[in-house]
Parts: C-alpha cells; structure tokens; sequence
C-alpha cells in the first residue's frame, strides 16, 4: 500500500509539472521580433545593393561623356547639340537688354551680375542677361515652356538640378519645344524630360574647362542690390527694342567692374 501510494504521487507531481510546462508561453513575439528586424535588415541591404548598382551603372553609361584632354567637348557627339563661339566678358547694365541671336540665348553680352545657379530652380521666369551671365561661369540652365512641363516631368527635371552644383533651372515662356539645356556655346532642345540626352549634356559640359570662359568663377549668389535669388529680375517677354545692345556688344555699359569672383567669393 504504501507503495501504491508513492507510486500514486509520483504520477500527480509528473502530471502537475507536465500540466505547468504545457501552460507556459512560447516565446512567439521574440521569435516575430527577430524575424522583423532580419527583414528589414535584408531590405536595408537589398536597397543599398541596388542603389549602388544602379549608381555604378549609371557612370558606366556616362563615361564617355566626362571631359578630358583627350576628348575635351565630348557633347559634339550628342545628336541635336548646337555649338557656336560667343565673345565673352561684355556685359550689360541692369537696365539694357541684348537683342540675342537665339532662344533661349547661350552666349553674348550679358548683365554683370550673374543669376545664382549652385543648384538653384527658380518657380518664376528670371532675366535672360543674367543668366548668360551664369553659363560664362560654367554652370548648365534648364530651361523648360511651364505650357509643356508640368507635373512629373517637372519633377524630373527639377531633380538633375536642385541641390546640384553649377546647375539653374528656370521656366521660358514661348521657348517653342518643351525643355532646351544651355551652356556657354552650346545648347540642346528636347521633348522629354526622360530623354538620356539630358545626363550626357550635364556631364559633358557643367564646369567642363575646355568650353567655358571664366574658369574658377563662382556661382554663388549675389545678393540684394546685385542679384538676390529670393527676388530675382524678373524675365521680360517682349521683344528688345532698337536701344538693344547689339550681338556685338556694341553699347554695353556694364563693364567688368570686378563683377566676376573667383570660386570661394560670395
């Protein structure tokens, strides 16, 4: 009997534990928490692989556009670039303006105070003397019909120059074909704010040594009583009268003035 009795109570305390093991909460949540974060640490991962793909991918295409002693204007191979030689350093007053040879214009007299273009887009139409301005001093302007580019292909746009370093963005009205690329000497039109042709025109000539006149020079705004890119000049639709300053400079009464400044300036 006593036996039967122990053996009795050995089974109940056996029972008892196995009742409180089967009670006992599996770590579910920790194992769901760990799970999450090896997720999203692999997402992580997957973007930073793509991105550095895709950036890699990117130069590779690219490459042949970069400027060199060997191949000095590499946007001569782009279908659609216009090249031509302007004269450089002849600059305006605020107050005349320049009977430009082309629209918009890439080259000739221009004001003395260049439009700020580290990056800058401007909402608004901005005076076309000015901005010739920042293409003597190596910067590429989008210049985009806000009739044409709207929506997301203006963000598209907006996001190959904002921020970005000697690049300025400005809506022209009548411009005649949806967005056209400026720099000193050269231009591209296009339909596409998509179009590959825009990357390669950037790379080939923003700061590009070769084709610019005042190298060194800064894109740096100016500030109020020069150029204030919070209140720029405004953009002035209506045909140069006959007091305009000549493609030959013939006129100009800005002067050089010490306007122009070395990167590192103001």
């Amino acid at each position: 009997m006593p036996s039967s009795k122990k053996n009795k109570s050995s089974r109940a305390l056996r029972e008892a534990r196995s009742a409180m093991t089967s009670r006992r909460s599996k770590p579910w949540g920790t194992v769901a928490a760990v799970v999450a974060v090896l997720v999203f640490a692999a997402g992580i991962f997957g973007y930073v692989y793509n991105q550095h793909s895709e950036n890699q991918a990117r130069e590779a295409r690219l490459a042949q556009w970069t400027p060199s002693s060997e191949n000095k204007d590499p946007s001569t191979q782009i279908p659609g670039v216009v090249v031509q030689e302007y004269k450089e350093g002849q600059h305006v007053s605020p107050a005349q303006r320049v009977a430009y040879d082309k629209n918009p214009p890439f080259g000739g007299p221009h004001d003395g105070f260049w439009a700020a273009c580290n990056g800058v887009v401007y909402d608004n139409p901005v005076r076309t003397e000015n901005l010739v301005h920042s293409l003597e001093h190596g910067a590429v302007w989008i210049a985009y019909d806000p009739e044409k580019v709207r929506g997301a292909a203006l963000d598209t746009l907006r996001r190959k120059a904002e921020g970005q370093p000697f690049m300025v963005m400005s809506p022209y009205p009548g411009l005649g074909q949806p967005i056209s690329l400026q720099s000193w000497g050269h231009q591209l039109k296009l339909e596409s704010a998509d179009d590959e042709r825009i990357d390669q025109f950037v790379r080939s000539l923003r700061r590009n040594q070769y084709t610019y006149p005042e190298t060194g020079a800064t894109c740096n705004a100016l500030g109020p009583g020069q150029f204030d890119p919070d209140n720029p000049p405004p953009f002035d639709p209506t045909p140069p009268g006959p007091d305009a300053v000549p493609m030959t400079g013939s006129g100009a009464a800005g002067g050089r003035g010490g306007m122009d400044e070395p990167e590192g300036g103001r």
